[in-house]
């Protein structure tokens, strides 16, 4: 008797502590359904829409008479035949059997979010714990499982199938996450649920689910409605709690659009789409330099802002409303950038936190539209990709970005020299770094992103911001601090040059962590087309200074160590650094180290990394003394290259170069571009 005394005891606490409607959600179909359970969000939703609009009158006389369950019917059926959404409406799908694995897994609700797949559990209230942060206990999986791509992606299978088990887990699942958020808090917060970021893009994913499905049985009336008196409350946090500047407000203000230009039927439509247009429209501007690029400095975060500017100029289209002109000029400028920096195999810049991102598909895209003719994509990766072929290497004067190459081949040389600001976000402490490619291979790299939080970021994180993670210098073993995070003005003319035979350019930085005294990196590029690439680096100093030059390599490459010259040991191309100096080096090659630093990792996509190998010659320089680096780029096992410093004065460094074919001499000034000499033989 005392047992089931307890026993019932317990059972009575448990369902105490249950929310009122946790056992019903599921069952929760109907109108009937959904206004006896929750009326309180049937009140809100016509609390939320103009219903004096065009063709609502019928539902309003309705409500008036209080027959809410006629009124909400009579409202799906507005949706049902107006002509909004026309974007995203679906005839009928034909019905098959037919499985995509991916979907598939999801319907599992197991998501894959940034190449980390994890089981969203369920929770004792019955729904699914939209708070999970996956395995890894990051609360960027919670965040990102919370934009819905997953049921995007079902959406996308039941569209090419139409396997009815994909829109029937859409149902299901949207319901579960709108009953388990209410009540919006309709404050700015963090939370994995109400953040910017994953409220933007649920407007856009919501959007194109609602109207491709207003006429699927599948979808039930409950689920429709609870979308409808959920997006006004996703307009509201996006209209006033959206972020101020950088790529986040630009996502939040173009979901915000959507949701504005597809139901104009939501009380404040009209003011949201005014004052995103207004935001927009200033933003782009503060946002990006004249020379094209997005002011954090990232190739990756540059496209995530080009694609919602995108994304913001079609809802405006659709919703007829025209924008300046400077916009559509500055998204020009903007797949200009891409276009003009993208390496030999369409791959985007590895810079700041970015992924390495495939680029040559989204620029074709953007051709269809924009038909620019210094970017006319002809063939895929050949010496015709842009049509003026005289025109390879370019610099972007505000951003500080100088891309050399010597043709659009596959096999072309290709590097990105880094002489700019630090960045607005997602900045790394990489300041006067250096990547090259050659025959269709990356050899010299950025270590990458990882990951920002969980077990992979309290790893590698500071490595990836680090000066230790790319290619420049540690100056008495300290690396960057921050510096400037944009300019205002570009660079002069004195910072580079391009002519028909060599490019050159120059940069230097003067602050670094827990630095004593002072010190001034200074490194010159002057690449050689079709040839090699000279770098100086000069330290300018109140002391001797112990000098790490670091050269991190693609992990694909096995390295090998020959009288001072590090090299690739390819069957193909090979890339070898040759120091030019008498200088006494300590060489080390460090790959996949953990301790006593973070050494010698890659990381090409957010959450994956490898091994890879991290040369580092040490010395100490005095008095400005520079060092002097030839990057030869060859075929075959035997590097032909032949060079001595003929003289250095306080003004730059004289060579002699020798190859198979050619003699070199060069000047190399370390500040001004005006001051070399170049001279082939």
């Amino acid at each position: 008797m005392k047992f089931i005394t307890i026993a019932f005891f317990l059972i009575c606490s448990f369902l105490h502590r249950q929310p009122a409607h946790a056992q019903h959600w599921k069952e929760i179909k109907t109108v009937e359904d959904l206004n006896t359970n929750y009326p309180e969000l049937i009140n809100h939703l016509f609390s939320r829409i103009d219903l004096t609009y065009d063709g609502l009158d019928v539902v309003d006389s309705v409500l008036r008479q209080n027959d809410t369950i006629e009124a909400c019917k009579l409202l799906i059926q507005y949706y049902q035949h107006n002509r909004n959404g026309s974007k995203y409406r679906k005839s009928n799908i034909p019905p098959t059997d037919i499985s995509v694995a991916k979907a598939d897994t999801i319907l599992k609700n197991v998501f894959t979010i940034q190449n980390v797949k994890g089981k969203v559990p369920w929770g004792d209230d019955g729904h699914r714990d939209w708070h999970y942060k996956g395995p890894n206990n990051d609360r960027e999986w919670a965040w990102l499982s919370n934009r819905h791509f997953q049921i995007d992606t079902v959406y996308h299978a039941y569209l090419k199938t139409g396997n009815s088990k994909y829109v029937s887990y859409i149902d299901e699942f949207l319901r579960d996450f709108i009953i388990k958020s209410q009540p919006y808090p309709e404050k700015w917060g963090t939370d994995a649920i109400w953040r910017g970021l994953e409220v933007s893009y649920r407007n856009k994913y919501w959007t194109s689910i609602f109207y491709g499905t207003i006429n699927n049985d599948l979808i039930s009336d409950a689920t429709k409605l609870l979308l409808l008196s959920s997006l006004p409350d996703h307009a509201h946090y996006s209209r006033h709690f959206h972020a101020k500047k950088n790529n986040w407000l630009t996502m939040e203000l173009s979901g915000l659009a959507v949701i504005a230009a597809h139901f104009p039927e939501f009380k404040g439509a009209d003011e949201w789409l005014d004052y995103a247009i207004d935001k927009m429209g200033k933003s782009i501007t503060e946002q990006v330099y004249p020379d094209g690029v997005q002011k954090e400095l990232s190739s990756h975060y540059h496209y995530v802002t080009i694609d919602n500017f995108e994304q913001f100029k079609s809802t405006c289209e659709i919703a007829g409303k025209a924008l300046p002109e400077f916009y559509h000029e500055t998204l020009q400028k903007m797949y200009n950038y891409l276009a003009q920096s993208i390496r030999p195999n369409g791959y985007g810049v590895l810079n700041n936190d970015s992924d390495l991102d495939y680029n040559f598909e989204r620029l074709e895209k953007a051709n269809q539209k924009y038909d620019i003719p210094n970017w006319k994509h002809l063939h895929k990766h050949t010496d015709k990709y842009i049509s003026n072929p005289d025109e390879v290497s370019f610099i972007f004067p505000w951003a500080g970005q100088f891309i050399s190459r010597n043709h659009y081949g596959i096999d072309a040389h290709w590097s990105f020299f880094d002489i700019g600001p630090w960045g607005t976000g997602h900045q790394h402490k990489d300041k006067l770094h250096l990547s090259v490619a050659a025959f269709g291979k990356d050899f010299l790299v950025d270590s990458g992103r990882f990951a920002y939080t969980g077990a992979v970021a309290k790893k590698f994180r500071k490595y990836a911001q680090s000066s230790a993670g790319h290619n420049t210098l540690l100056i008495d073993g300290q690396g960057q601090a921050p510096g400037p995070k944009e300019t205002e003005n570009p660079l002069s003319a004195l910072h580079y040059k391009i002519t028909d035979v060599y490019d050159y350019a120059w940069g230097s930085f003067d602050q670094f962590d827990d630095l004593e005294g002072t010190a001034e990196h200074q490194r010159t590029m002057l690449y050689v087309r079709d040839e090699f690439w000279i770098i100086t680096d000069r330290v300018v100093s109140d002391q001797p200074r112990s000098i790490e030059t670091l050269w991190h390599w693609h992990p694909e490459h096995q390295i090998q160590v020959k009288d001072q010259i590090v090299s690739t040991n390819n069957s193909g191309g090979n890339l070898a650094i040759i120091p030019v100096n008498n200088q006494d080096f300590e060489i080390s090659n460090i790959s996949g180290a953990e301790t006593p630093n973070i050494q010698g990792w890659y990381s090409s996509e957010y959450n994956k990394f490898r091994p890879n190998t991290t040369t580092i010659y040490k010395t100490t320089v005095r008095d400005a003394q520079p060092l002097v680096w030839i990057l030869y780029p060859f075929k075959g096992e035997k590097n032909e290259l032949k060079a001595k410093i003929k003289k250095i004065d306080k003004n730059g460094v004289y060579l002699k170069i020798k190859t198979n074919n050619d003699h070199f001499d060069i000047y190399v000034p370390y500040t001004d571009s005006n001051k070399v000499d170049f001279k082939k033989k």
